[in-house]
């Protein structure tokens, strides 16, 4: 169900994407309602889910993950328990920072965060294609990214 939201409501969500540790008081200001009200939306969206958390935004480069890999995954089956299988062993590895299952010919898109593409091959050989039902892969290095916007508001 889709919760109807008001341009100040916009406002405060792009507010809190954009740096979630500002305090009520700034964020009442930016938006121009006083803090009282501003709090009392920002629990509201909270409560209904809208909100789901707040976390910090990490530059995996400067950790040392210097390249993000994307992989298109074909099992050789599309049944629950290949699905479920398949999910669980991916959700175990570090390497995998974002997992989609797909329409279309490839059954899942993955995108891997590796430091160099030796620690990709490894990850690839040693761990991706030795989860059963792993039919095919498909991979390909981006660029460089163009957009990356947190969610969608408008």
């Amino acid at each position: 169900m889709r919760q109807t939201l008001d341009e100040t409501d916009l406002k405060i969500l792009h507010a809190l994407q954009t740096d979630a540790r500002i305090s009520h008081q700034e964020l009442s200001e930016q938006v121009g309602l006083s803090p009282s009200p501003c709090s009392r939306r920002i629990r509201i969206m909270e409560a209904s889910g809208i909100i789901k958390g707040y976390s910090a935004h990490v530059d995996e480069r400067k950790l040392g993950f210097s390249m993000s890999i994307f992989v298109s995954v074909k099992l050789d089956r599309q049944i629950d328990s290949r699905l479920v299988h398949f999910e669980r062993a991916i959700a175990i590895c570090p390497e995998v920072v974002d997992c989609w299952l797909m329409t279309g010919n490839r059954d899942y898109l993955l995108r891997i965060s590796v430091r160099d593409l030796e620690e990709f091959e490894q990850f690839l050989t040693v761990r991706l294609t030795k989860i059963p039902g792993v039919a095919s892969l498909e991979s390909s290095i981006p660029i460089r990214r163009i957009k990356g916007d947190m969610s969608r508001l408008r």
